[in-house]
């Protein structure tokens, strides 16, 4: 009997092992802070590109075309170093078009990866600047801008992807200093050089000749200033 007393203790102690809890899952770790509501900044663009930082070629009637740009999320950005130009970029790194570059902009804010656009007039007086407006949300925090420099090839100006978001609150004002890059899709080596397509299409990169590098040092040819509006 008190080996059946023993057994049966032992199946009780087994059957409660067996029973047990199962140890709770870590907490999922918390992702990154964003700012509760939306901001709106104004952009300007400020000409640092003349005949005496850039003296190589310097062209006459510089100019930069209207900025085109958009805010978005990661999923979208106008262009990126190493990545092929767009139809839309290779237009207005080439004519200063911004068609069809604001139509793939347009299908970026129906795709909910892009908040707005904006765009402005040409710059042909470097006294002045391009002034615009962005507005930006948790969703969309990203701001991507460019411009034809022009006359040339297929170079522009611009940012990609700048971030206003910085540890879950609204940056008061960012700048940029900005190079030449070139879009890949004209193999013209001068301001003024012939149309002479390049297929396929090369990846974007930085304007790295003569025109924009002096003494081996890259010589930007704008700033961008995003200054946040007050609420």
């Amino acid at each position: 009997m008190k080996w059946i007393i023993a057994l049966v203790a032992v199946s009780i102690a087994a059957c409660g092992k067996s029973k047990e809890a199962p140890k709770a899952a870590p907490p999922a770790a918390a992702g990154p802070a964003v700012p509760t509501g939306p901001a709106e900044y104004t952009l300007i663009l400020k000409s640092t590109w003349t005949a005496h930082t850039h003296p190589y070629e310097y062209p006459s009637g510089a100019h930069f075309s209207g900025l085109i740009g958009t805010s978005h999320n990661a999923r979208y950005s106008i262009f990126g170093i190493g990545r092929r130009p767009t139809p839309g970029l290779e237009h207005l790194s080439e004519e200063g078009k911004h068609s069809p570059l604001d139509d793939e902009i347009q299908k970026a804010i129906d795709a909910g990866n892009a908040l707005e656009k904006f765009e402005t007039g040409s710059l042909k007086n470097f006294k002045d600047s391009l002034v615009t407006t962005v507005r930006v949300d948790a969703a969309h925090p990203l701001v991507s801008v460019v411009a034809m420099v022009a006359p040339s090839p297929d170079w522009f100006t611009g940012a990609a992807s700048v971030d206003l978001n910085e540890n879950g609150a609204w940056v008061r004002s960012k700048t940029l200093t900005l190079p030449a890059y070139d879009s890949g899709g004209d193999d013209g080596k001068t301001y003024k050089a012939a149309d002479h397509n390049t297929n396929p299409k090369k990846p974007v990169s930085r304007a790295s000749d003569r025109h924009f590098v002096v003494s081996g040092k890259v010589r930007p040819v704008a700033t961008l200033t995003l200054i946040r509006k007050s609420s």
